[in-house]
């Protein structure tokens, strides 16, 4: 009577420590899910461009908004497409952090493809969620469908009964 008591105990054990001494670990990022097509705001102490190369580099607080999802940091360029009209990709990099308002990340670098709505987290990721975090080296997050992978050593810290899980 006492084993099968302990199973769930024994089972959620577990599958904490799998979780925590993972490689990669698929999480699901509800608070980080974005709308792609919303209009983009940026704001940052100084913006220049070269018209020759088509370069555009925010830098100085930072900070793009999309619909719900913020990100900042302290230098983003904008990466054009081919008809320099455009905009194919954003790299942040410097003190990096993709938020919402339930769901934080913070990394070394992000580049985000607007459009495939994925955002690339890389060097030292906290991800935060509530009172639970997930920490690795890189963090793929689908803004579509609020879904994400961790992955280079994952450590986790949840604590049992809150929600926004990892």
């Amino acid at each position: 009577m006492i084993r099968s008591a302990l199973r769930p105990c024994i089972l959620a054990f577990a599958v904490a420590l799998i979780a925590t001494g993972a490689d990669a670990q698929t999480v699901a990022f509800g608070g980080l899910k974005a709308d792609p097509k919303a209009p983009v705001s940026v704001d940052a102490d100084n913006f220049t461009v070269n018209q020759a190369d088509g370069q555009a580099v925010f830098t100085g607080k930072v900070v793009v908004v999309q619909g719900e999802m913020k990100l900042s940091a302290d230098r983003v360029e904008v990466i054009y497409g081919p008809d320099r009209k455009t905009i194919e990709r954003l790299h942040a990099t410097g003190n990096v952090i993709l938020a919402s308002a339930t769901d934080a990340a913070q990394a070394n670098e992000a580049v985000y493809t607007i459009g495939t709505a994925e955002v690339v987290m890389t060097g030292d990721v906290l991800l935060t969620q509530g009172p639970n975090t997930m920490s690795g080296q890189k963090l793929v997050v689908n803004l579509n469908d609020g879904t994400g992978t961790m992955g280079g050593r994952v450590s986790t810290t949840f604590i049992p009964g809150q929600k926004g899980g990892n």
